[in-house]
């Protein structure tokens, strides 16, 4: 009997102590408990491999207890209220840290990325392996009311040139917005977070922001290094920033800030980004970063259980303690924004309003499983590229392509380099009226002993086939899949493979006699090659 007064007393204490969740309305963050406004007043806290096993591309910062223990109270002292962590193991236990985190009045904002898995710059992809990454790290830390929200991207596009990758990382939005309401989990923000490029900044922003609630950011970061030194609201920059986000219709905040040109750094700029000039638009920033490195942007020097603190931390401290951000009230704010125009394409800006489809793993397993040609078994993943670029030059690869520019997304665009292949030699196959001999391309392809013509992968594949060409509209929010991405399926190679089939080329003219070999296919390509304007180093 006593110890279960004692369960219960400790349960009554964790409730007692737990942090009200963050919500959104309108362009603001508040409390969901009384409705007063919550500024984010954070610090980036994640540390490189440096000294860590060669292998590994990141260390999760949350699943290490005792560097919780022995950082924690030193963001306590700096007045932070929240950390931003960069890349996650959704394997790994994190109650200690975030239990700690909690009673400290810390938020997390977790990138659902890491290093291995993200959506690349200049060949995006929104896929079945990225979207069982971004799942994994939300089925983690959906259960911590200090989870304010996640990034589904971070700097992915860079300037005007890359502008097409946008489509991908909204359609990663939509869809994890879709999985937090079917898992039935709370609707924790999701957002991206930019860089501060001239020619794009203002049309990105406007582009998450725009469209029906399924597809929109909750929130937009921009990492921003504007202000150096003692520098004003004028000359830094930060009013002409001010005065172009100031139509937007979701929070906006720093996702990094603190330009070191100027060491130690004084943090003049606290001051102003928490003034009445600022806090009708921005609801706080993130200061890069925790820990001191090579890029000397840290606060605090790190050794083994040692922490020393450095000149900006003491800085930072001080202009954080100063701060008395004007504060409205939820019921003050209208919750209904008003639907901002998503931005037209030009010249720096040439991103699709509609969107990708969302990943479906049973339909690329069905690809392996009821392909009458498939790919050999002794094929390298390294001769992938090779093998596409063949196969596209004598069928139509748009089944497996994606353009976030034209909006044109192929039915199996999202299975991984191996799948897309599969298909790509099957439909060759069936071309040809299923010869034997156009299944063979030197060894690379063989006839499969096993292949399913289950009506189950039959109907998969047609409704994915119907739904898939033309992409969803980042107006509408529809998906251009017949479901979610589910765990019975196989996921992808790595995002930035050289596999892809996507910049493969995709030719419909007729194809080549089956039996055509490998060795024959590619000297075809040469003489096509040379006799359009020169060769190009196709070798096979």
């Amino acid at each position: 009997m006593q110890f279960k007064k004692l369960l219960s007393l400790a349960g009554l204490l964790s409730a007692v102590t737990a942090l009200p969740t963050i919500e959104v309305v309108s362009n603001k963050f508040f409390y969901s408990n009384n409705g007063s406004q919550f500024y984010i007043k954070g610090v980036a806290y994640q540390k490189n491999t440096e000294g860590v096993d060669s292998s590994a591309t990141y260390v999760d910062p949350l699943a290490d207890e005792d560097s919780c223990k022995r950082d924690i109270p030193y963001l306590e002292e700096l007045g932070a209220n929240v950390i931003r962590v960069y890349a996650v193991n959704a394997t790994k236990d994190h109650d200690a840290c975030m239990q700690l985190l909690q009673d400290a009045g810390i938020y997390v904002i977790a990138d659902l990325s890491s290093p291995d898995e993200s959506i690349i710059t200049d060949d995006p992809e929104w896929t079945v392996e990225l979207y069982d990454r971004y799942t994994s790290v939300i089925d983690m830390f959906e259960q911590y009311d200090n989870t304010l929200g996640f990034f589904a991207g971070n700097e992915v596009i860079t300037n005007s040139s890359n502008t097409d990758s946008a489509p991908f990382i909204k359609a990663a939005i939509r869809d994890m917005k879709q999985y937090m309401s079917d898992s039935g989990y709370r609707a924790i923000p999701i957002g991206y977070s930019a860089n501060d490029d001239s020619n794009t900044r203002v049309q990105s922003a406007d582009y998450f922001s725009c469209g029906d609630s399924d597809v929109i950011s909750d929130f937009y970061g921009i990492n921003m290094y504007e202000w150096c030194g003692n520098s004003t609201f004028s000359t830094s920059g930060y009013e002409s920033r001010t005065e172009e986000f100031s139509n937007l219709t979701i929070p906006i905040f720093f996702s990094e800030y603190g330009c070191n040109s100027v060491r130690p750094r004084e943090f003049t700029e606290v001051a102003t980004l928490y003034s009445d000039d600022m806090t009708d638009v921005w609801s706080g920033g993130i200061v890069y970063m925790y820990f001191e490195e090579t890029n000397d942007y840290g606060l605090v020097s790190v050794s083994g259980d040692d922490v020393s603190t450095l000149g900006d931390f003491t800085n930072l401290k001080s202009e954080l303690a100063k701060i008395s951000p004007t504060s409205a009230e939820a019921s003050s704010v209208s919750a209904t924004a008003t639907e901002l125009s998503c931005p037209a394409t030009g010249k720096h800006w040439k991103a699709s309003t509609d969107l990708p489809p969302t990943p479906d793993s049973d339909v690329c397993a069905c690809i392996e499983s009821s392909s009458k040609c498939t790919l050999a078994s002794d094929v390298d993943s390294d001769d992938y590229s090779d093998l596409f670029s063949v196969v596209c030059n004598y069928i139509d690869c748009s089944d497996v392509n994606a353009d976030g520019e034209t909006g044109s997304y192929g039915s199996f665009s999202y299975c991984s380099p191996k799948q897309k292949l599969i298909y790509l030699l099957n439909k060759y196959y069936e071309d040809q009226d299923e010869n034997s001999s156009a299944c063979d391309f030197d060894g690379s392809a063989s006839l499969a002993t096993d292949a399913s013509t289950a009506s189950t992968c039959s109907s998969l594949l047609s409704a994915a086939t119907a739904s898939g060409s033309s992409g969803s509209s980042g107006s509408s929010g529809s998906s251009g899949s017949s479901g979610s991405s589910s765990s019975s399926g196989s996921s992808s190679s790595s995002t930035s493979s050289s596999s892809s089939s996507s910049s493969s080329s995709s030719k419909s003219g007729a194809s080549p006699k089956a039996s055509a070999s490998l060795t024959q296919l590619g000297m075809f390509t040469i003489f096509s090659t040379v006799f359009v304007g020169g060769l190009s180093c196709f070798l096979i």
